[in-house]
């Protein structure tokens, strides 16, 4: 809204009814096969001419950057928050099929892979969760926690796709079908690896904040 103003303050968020005269949803734009539904559809929207009052600009003209900022840490974490349901949910399809499978003379719970998959995959599930509520604490006590909460998108990313992996893997061919929710789980497990920041991004801010640290004669620590 103000390209000569400082990069951080050229942008505002403004609210648009949906039913307000030159906004047109075009179509809803299909993601790795899904057509979406709901409030998980994404479209590509088409505004022509629309005017709205001034005072539907989010606080003061030049916020929108920061508006999006204070969301963004909260919402990577309920991110995660969701992630860890899904890979859960994997673990356990993973364990139970393990059980029940049986191939070459016995279940495949028996077999050494299998067994370093699961083992792999409580570590990864409880990693995940500790960090998550070590960055929601920092949260809860005013801190931004930019660092933790970085840390947390691109490896539960990684550990999601992971987990869902190792599932499908143990399933085999049913792995593969819509008999149970592992392809579903799959497909979408890719994009969180891209949406709320790319892993490279947030492992460029891990690492410049930890350098500059270090610069400065502070060090890193843990806790």
């Amino acid at each position: 809204t103000d390209p000569d103003a400082p990069p951080h303050r050229r942008m505002s968020q403004i609210l648009v009814p949906a039913d307000a005269d030159g906004v047109e949803v075009v179509r809803p734009i299909p993601t790795m096969g899904h057509t979406g539904r709901g409030w998980t559809t994404h479209c590509e929207v088409r505004y022509t001419g629309v005017r709205v009052p001034v005072e539907n600009v989010l606080g003061e003209p030049g916020d929108g950057f920061r508006i999006a900022q204070k969301r963004l840490g909260p919402g990577r974490i309920h991110h995660v928050m969701r992630w860890l349901g899904q890979m859960q949910r994997a673990f356990e399809l993973m364990c139970t099929r393990a059980l029940e499978r049986e191939a070459f003379g016995g279940p495949l719970a028996e077999k050494q892979t299998v067994q370093n998959w699961i083992a792999d995959s409580a570590a990864e599930i409880q990693a995940c969760r500790l960090m998550t509520l070590d960055a929601a604490h920092k949260i809860d006590g005013g801190d931004e926690a930019r660092v933790e909460v970085s840390v947390i998108k691109f490896y539960a990313a990684r550990v999601l796709h992971d987990v869902i992996d190792r599932a499908v893997q143990v399933h085999g061919a049913l792995g593969l079908t819509d008999g149970t929710p592992l392809a579903r789980m799959y497909r979408d497990a890719r994009g969180a690896r891209i949406y709320d920041g790319p892993d490279e991004v947030h492992r460029m801010v891990v690492s410049r904040r930890i350098l500059k640290a270090f610069a400065a004669g502070d060090g890193w620590s843990f806790t």
